[in-house]
């Protein structure tokens, strides 16, 4: 009889017609895997293999709109979800009412390290923020429930592993030799998944609630493709090879095929090929292989539309162009890729003589078309509204950071491109490295470009209402709203928001706090400009201003979306003094509207 490793994770829920889902699970053996609703929906998938793993994502079909269903999972006919004696409430599919305004929840957050505690009372690094809300939902079934999850990066920590995990890599190899204590191949990647996802509530709350993802730095190594000197000390070392080719063919089977929609995944040719191949490792490899050699390979950027709310996830790591003189946090092909996407339905696309490139302080004509003058406040704007009304920009790595962190990163790419000569270079290369300074900041070109494109889709005729750039990483959590007097002298009509929001579940050090609440301060801002003068910098076009935070601690946001209104909170796992685990606590609830 076939088991259930691993799953199931509700990966998608069909928003355009409200009648589909994908369901991912992985088996112990080959087997049919099928999904089998209690309104009569359902579908089936065969597993196929990967290093000896067996997978299978499952189309549902024949689901009612506006509908809420139980389900089960069955191997080769067995059911073996939910397990026996669960203490959850059964895993459901919920499907939207296409065409209605009904609301639209978005919680996000990143960098969850999935170490179970060794004292199941006190978790050194505090209450984990996706395991409180699987409780908070689990009993109180009636609480809004996210409509979908965005885990935007650090997964799985490839270079941070835990104590029992740690074990279990001695009983394999000799952790003397390198990588160490790190993951190696793309078993020791399944330990990892095995370990986050396994976790009961968390196990339970990806059964329940679709969810998006894309890696980040850890998912691979701490601060992946830093710079081309970084990368090429990576390929010198004898076991590097095997860790990214394992690194990614892992996230794309645990984490990237659940991004694609059905539509997606049929036309999909390494899918295809995989799935009929008695065993798709090498196939997989090799793409793996020609992924990591060439950025423009591939694409791991994708885009999910929930009614009248777009999702972009843009890769932040695996699509760099290190060289130095050309660095890019995307490739040429990868950011043509995001803006089209981005201009689709915001009333043109690229090119397009409506949207003209935002005017600048000085170049701006009086009554230019295509870009009319913002209403007066309260008032609606001109215009006429494209196919969505919320843009939400998932990158790992924040757009607008504290100011200080900011200039330095600006200054770090200035002299490590030699404008202050070889001896500065080299040493602002090693404090690129060490410091992890390899934000947008410190890909000046891509920064303004991401910029420019945020202004265009704001400013043109079909503006959203609101453009959120949903970020992680930083281990804290603030809002930051950007200043267009400098950028532009007609500012975009969308209500433009950077929220970032970090950890999940992970330790948030005293020189963590020290440093960010430093960035943000007068003091940060006047030692940055000292910075931006010694790189020869030019004082950034754009200016922004923090608006809430920063809060240290485990939490997650939520984004609920309606008509063209934003409503932002931010809960924090907190031990609960009454006793009883942990609950969520709101520390922030804002609303905002285009």
């Amino acid at each position: 009889m076939a088991g259930l490793r691993l799953g199931p994770l509700l990966r998608q829920v069909d928003w355009e017609t409200g009648t589909g889902a994908t369901v991912w699970v992985e088996a112990d053996r080959p087997c049919e895997a099928e999904v089998r609703c209690a309104d009569g929906a359902g579908g089936t998938a065969r597993t196929w293999q990967i290093a000896g793993h067996h997978y299978a994502l499952v189309p549902v079909t024949g689901l009612r709109p506006d509908a809420e269903t139980a389900y089960w999972v069955l191997l080769d006919g067995e059911q073996v979800w939910p397990l026996p004696d669960s203490p959850f409430p059964d895993s459901t599919i919920r499907t939207p009412a296409p065409g209605t305004d009904a609301p639209v929840r978005v919680a996000f957050g990143s960098c969850r390290w999935a170490a179970p505690p060794s004292d199941a009372s006190h978790d050194p690094v505090g209450p984990d923020a996706l395991d409180t809300l699987a409780q908070a939902l689990a009993r109180a079934p009636e609480r809004p429930r996210p409509d979908v999850l965005v885990l935007l990066g650090d997964q799985v920590y490839a270079d941070e592993t835990s104590a029992e995990t740690r074990r279990w890599l001695a009983t394999r190899r000799d952790l003397s030799e390198p990588p160490g204590e790190q993951v190696a191949d793309y078993e020791e990647y399944t330990r990892l998944y095995y370990e986050s996802w396994l976790d009961p509530e968390v196990r339970w709350l990806l059964s329940t609630v679709p969810s998006c993802m894309i890696f980040d730095d850890h998912d691979v190594i701490d601060d992946w493709n830093t710079s081309e000197a970084w990368q090429r000390r990576m390929r010198a070392t004898p076991w590097w090879r095997e860790r990214i080719l394992s690194g990614l063919m892992s996230y794309w089977v645990h984490q990237h095929l659940g991004n694609l929609s059905p539509t997606e995944l049929a036309a999909d040719p390494l899918y295809a090929q995989v799935r009929t191949a008695d065993d798709g490792t090498e196939a997989l490899r090799e793409f793996a292989t020609r992924a990591d050699a060439d950025p423009s390979y591939t694409r791991w950027s994708y885009r999910r539309d929930f009614g009248r709310t777009r999702l972009l996830m843009v890769d932040t790591r695996a699509a760099r162009v290190l060289e130095e003189g050309r660095r890019a946090m995307l490739s040429e092909k990868e950011f043509a890729w995001v803006r089209e996407q981005a201009m689709e339905g915001a009333g043109g696309t690229p090119g397009h003589p409506g949207l003209e490139e935002p005017s600048r302080p000085g170049q701006e004509e009086p009554g230019a078309p295509g870009l009319e003058e913002p209403g007066a406040p309260g008032q609606e704007r001109p215009g006429t509204f494209g196919g969505y009304d919320h843009l939400l920009l998932g990158t790992s790595l924040p757009w607008l950071l504290p100011h200080f962190v900011h200039d330095v990163e600006a200054w770090n790419a200035s002299v490590c491109g030699g404008r202050r000569g070889g001896r500065w270079a080299r040493i602002a290369e090693d404090l690129r490295q060490r410091g992890d300074l390899e934000h947008w900041a410190a890909f000046p070109e891509s920064f303004d470009a991401l910029t420019d494109t945020i202004a265009e889709v704001g400013g043109a005729p079909g503006a959203p209402a609101t453009i959120s750039v949903l970020s992680g990483d930083v281990h804290h959590a603030y809002v930051a709203a950007p200043d267009w007097s400098r950028w532009s002298s007609r500012p975009p009509r969308s209500q433009v928001r950077q929220l970032t929001c970090s950890p999940v579940h992970n330790s948030i050090y005293a020189s963590i706090r020290l440093g960010f609440r430093f960035g943000w301060s007068a003091a940060g801002r006047a030692l940055g400009r000292a910075f931006r003068r010694h790189g020869r910098v030019a004082g950034s076009r754009l200016t922004w201003h923090k608006t809430g935070g920063p809060w240290f601690g485990n939490q997650l946001m939520t984004l609920t979306l309606q008509g063209r209104s934003a409503h932002l909170r931010l809960d924090q796992a907190q031990s609960d003094p009454a006793g009883g685990g942990a609950r969520l606590v709101t520390a922030l609830e804002t609303d905002w509207a285009g």
